[in-house]
């Protein structure tokens, strides 16, 4: 609420009673902001001090149209993009359940009373999402000091226990040096070198407390293995589908076609695939092998690795031990 005192504000106040009050579908004649401007501020005006203020924020750039009404065409974001920022928002296994509606009450302010009306619901509703680690936003912020300082960080790691709470994974603390947060399949990771190592891994931004940024340097990106030429985040990902560390090797696999649209959404376009024999597929990408295990198991009805042999054994090795527990 805006001081009642003073008109100096004049022109201001009308742009936030257009903001708040005007679409395409709901247009304010000048009564209609006068009143706006009596009953939200207690300042009262003539009807060509609301024309003149509008024209002085048209010179300023403001998309005002006047046609049977004002209204404000153009916004920071649109109603479908706040939409899918929102959705996006409570979707994330990363913010918890607090933040997330802070947040969405900050995106509901570049936004009007009508679509309000429209995401009301989401107040009374629980994300449901990581109520148990409420470090997460702290963590995020204080992570990207230290990335843009190339400092490193030391901090808590978190992990579920049988009572469904989180525990310390252990007593001491980790360090490390941080390179990029990268989001994936609806989580939050930290990509980093671990102290004493020469390899990347991987943190679930969720389960990091407690972060201290230390004053000693982050160790170079080139001298870490798997980051000697830089880092292409979507190259990453693809690469390492759940974020397992370690080297991508070339993998050669029979498969059915209708597993295209699987393919592509967790390994993207960066690989071959070539028609086979009947609905079969001959695809070769480039995988992190420990990720590839975890993923071709869970279609091994309708796939078959061909190269490379080690992964051919330890495939049929997993599904032999599989079979034996059923027997």
């Amino acid at each position: 609420m805006y001081g009642t005192g003073t008109k100096k504000m004049l022109n201001i106040l009308i742009l936030d009673i257009l903001r708040e009050y005007s679409d395409e579908e709901h247009r304010l004649l000048q009564q209609d902001i006068i009143d706006l401007l009596d009953s939200n501020y207690g300042i009262s005006c003539e009807r060509r001090a609301i024309k003149s203020n509008i024209t002085s924020l048209q010179d300023l750039g403001y998309d005002i149209v006047a046609d049977k009404g004002y209204y404000l065409r153009t916004r920071e974001f649109s109603d479908a993009e706040l939409r899918l920022l929102i959705d996006s928002i409570f979707s994330s296994g990363v913010i918890p359940d607090k933040e997330a509606h802070q947040l969405v009450k900050k995106l509901e302010k570049y936004s009007n009373k009508y679509f309000k009306a429209h995401v009301s619901h989401i107040h009374s509703a629980s994300s449901g999402k990581n109520a148990d680690n409420q470090d997460v936003m702290d963590s995020i912020a204080a992570i990207d000091t230290a990335i843009s300082k190339g400092k490193k960080i030391s901090f808590s790691y978190l992990q579920y226990g049988i009572d469904f709470k989180l525990h310390p994974k252990r007593d001491i603390r980790y360090i490390v040096s941080p390179y990029q947060m990268i989001s994936d399949k609806g989580k939050y990771f930290l990509l980093g070198n671990y102290d004493g190592y020469d390899n990347i891994s991987h943190y679930r931004l969720d389960r990091i407390t407690d972060v201290e940024i230390l004053k000693g340097p982050r160790k170079p990106m080139k001298s870490v293995e798997g980051l000697e030429n830089g880092l292409n985040i979507a190259d990453y990902i693809a690469e390492h589908v759940y974020m397992f560390s370690g080297e991508s090797v070339h993998v050669k696999l029979r498969a059915d076609e209708n597993l295209m649209d699987t393919l592509i959404d967790n390994f993207g376009k960066d690989f071959r695939a070539q028609l086979g024999e009947g609905n079969d597929i001959i695809v070769d990408l480039k995988c992190n092998p420990d990720a590839f295990f975890y993923w071709v198991m869970q279609y091994g009805e309708h796939t078959e690795v061909l190269e490379p042999e080690n992964m051919r054994q330890r495939i049929k090795e997993a599904t032999f031990q599989i079979y034996n527990k059923y027997q």
